[in-house]
């Protein structure tokens, strides 16, 4: 994801590439169209950048005034509050770009302490956030590595869960050599699908070395190349070729992670030869399953239960090929339990999954969380804290473990302790636009507007490349108009509950979050109809969510509100329990 887009015109490329340099020696991630890839048309990966981005910066000349590209890309940063301008040679910006702050970089060379320049910088870092290098990791090995989402060149855009699956595993069969340190795979995949500079991306992480690859995959086939990369000089140190038939791929595996472990004159020891070794499935069918699985989970339509029955069967099929594969059975545990507890389908919870999955492996972590929304359905809260405690230990860098724990604590309206959690999940899967709105209520909850702004801004523009993806997927839908309400841009988030109600009308979570919305922006009735269309069908631990969500504070005093949520309970069965207090307005 870029955080600076720059917009110029074709005739100011040299000034637009030295403010582009400028600002990544600043620290800033920066994209501009030299780096647009040979495989994508043009306008989609734009519009897909200028939607990811924090901060647009639009360079103004005689020649970017009369560009439709550059006055399309400043209206669209102008609607998301995201535009930043300087004039190159004194133009002032057209209509009704006149209207905002522009710097001047007239006869600019690049000095820093330039005022025209201070002033960009300044804007950028204010919208951007703070720049890499006053976030600096610090290095705990001498030999570092980032591995790279390896590119997906089977001509099939469906095959790319797998390309992704191969990237993670070798990721995590390096984190078991104690002698090298690796880049964590979510801050690895926030290059995914762009066009990035080896030396830039080692620079930007503090690594040494970096690996970039391809799969292809074809029928029974499969072809991965693999070069490992100094980071400082941009050459090859490593690099090789394999074309094997797919029952091999776990030997793929192995050669690359030992090739690259030899490359960097590493020493393995005999502990994590075998760690890398051994595998959590040796049938290729299995594993190909679990990933496509896997990829349904991550991207899928949350509010959709057809994301949790596709799911289930794959896992189903993939544990019935190797009844040993424990991340399948944690997998279809969680699938099961979500799909009785959020859609109160009549099928297993996941709990006897769950425990064929501990059975195999006491430590996978996923495997907890059913378990965890079991003892919380029946009442047994201190149990289930204990097991959420476990899973914590075990999944301190597991994205659904965070997301989980975070709803666990917002529920009992520990705002605190709930906001680190979902601040994790959206560190550890950037895309997660979920995660981003959970953080927003944290934040309108604990009265932080900043955060609250910057959250909701990445509301947008996570949900709008998902909804790019699929236009029906209703979670983002739902999302996107939460993130334009708390903006402020009113128009936007009715246009867009609008079309959302349209595409996915019968899409409960989503009207779930409208309510929230609506709730946010101040309309108590719309948002008293639109909760009152739901809760007639929402589940038992949705209806647990209504009683405590921070978002619903504006419309809980409302006597409506009281007789919905009780009637609600009743056709359900739920005994009242002791109300939880508001947390504290600052």
């Amino acid at each position: 994801m870029s955080h600076v887009f720059i917009s110029y015109a074709r005739p100011d490329e040299p000034l637009a590439q030295l403010i582009a340099e400028e600002l990544r020696g600043a620290g800033f991630e920066v994209w501009r169209d030299d780096e647009l890839p040979a495989h994508r048309p043009y306008a989609e990966v734009i519009e897909e950048r200028i939607n990811g981005a924090r901060a647009v910066v639009v360079l103004w000349s005689a020649e970017a005034s009369k560009s439709h590209w550059v006055r399309a890309e400043a209206d669209t940063a102008r609607e998301a509050r995201t535009l930043v301008q300087a004039s190159l040679d004194g133009t002032l910006p057209p209509m009704p770009f006149n209207q905002i702050q522009c710097a001047d970089l007239k006869n600019w060379d690049g000095q820093k302490s330039a005022p025209g320049w201070r002033k960009l910088h300044a804007s950028v870092a204010e919208l951007a956030g703070a720049p890499a290098e006053d976030c600096r990791r610090v290095k705990s090995r001498d030999v570092s590595i980032c591995i790279l989402p390896f590119q997906n060149m089977s001509g099939d855009p469906e095959q790319e869960y797998f390309s992704d699956g191969i990237s993670e595993d070798i990721t995590t069969d390096l984190s078991k050599v104690s002698a090298l340190e690796v880049i964590a795979r979510n801050t690895a995949f926030t290059f995914k699908g762009q066009s990035v500079n080896v030396c830039e991306v080692a620079r930007k992480l503090g690594v040494t070395h970096v690996l970039e690859g391809s799969v292809r995959k074809v029928c029974d086939r499969v072809r991965i190349n693999a070069q490992l990369i100094d980071g400082a000089s941009g050459g090859h140190v490593w690099a090789d070729r394999f074309d094997r038939d797919l029952t091999d791929i776990f030997t793929i595996q192995d050669e690359i992670s030992k090739a690259i472990v030899a490359a960097l004159k590493l020493k393995l020891l005999p502990e994590e030869k075998k760690a890398i070794e051994r595998r959590r499935t040796n049938n290729p069918e299995a594993y190909n399953l679990y990933l496509l699985a896997r990829q349904y989970w991550i991207t899928g339509n949350h509010g959709d239960a057809r994301r949790e029955e596709r799911v289930m069967r794959i896992c189903s099929r993939a544990v019935e090929i190797d009844p040993y594969y424990a991340d399948a059975w944690a997998l279809l545990a969680m699938a099961q339990s979500s799909l009785r507890y959020n859609f109160e389908r009549d099928v297993d919870d996941g709990f006897a999954a769950a425990n064929a999955a501990l059975s195999i492996d006491p430590e996978i972590a996923e495997a907890r969380l059913p378990i965890v929304k079991r003892l919380q359905e029946r009442g047994n809260h201190e149990k289930a804290a204990e097991e959420m405690e476990k899973a914590l230990r075990f999944g301190s860098e597991s994205w659904e473990v965070h997301k989980e724990v975070g709803r666990f604590y917002l529920n009992k309206r520990d705002i605190p302790t709930a906001t680190k959690h979902y601040e994790q999940a959206a560190e550890l899967m950037e895309t997660d636009f979920h995660a981003w709105a959970m953080l927003s209520t944290c934040y309108q909850a604990a009265g932080d507007t900043a955060k609250l702004r910057q959250a909701a801004k990445r509301m947008v523009s996570e949900s709008q490349l998902a909804v790019q993806q699929d236009p029906s997927n209703g979670a983002a839908l739902g999302i996107l108009a939460g993130g334009y309400a708390l903006l402020g841009e009113r128009e936007k988030t009715r246009e867009w509950i609008d079309r959302a109600l349209l595409v996915d009308p019968d899409n409960l979570n989503m009207r779930y979050n409208f309510a929230c919305v609506l709730s946010i922006m101040g309309d108590k009735d719309e948002a008293l109809k639109m909760l009152q269309s739901a809760l007639p069908r929402l589940s038992a631990f949705r209806i647990r969510s209504v009683e405590c969500d921070p978002d619903l504070d504006n419309i809980r005093d409302d006597p409506r509100f009281a007789k919905a949520l009780k009637d609600a309970k009743q056709r359900l069965g739920i005994k009242d329990e002791p109300a939880i207090p508001s947390p504290a307005q600052p």
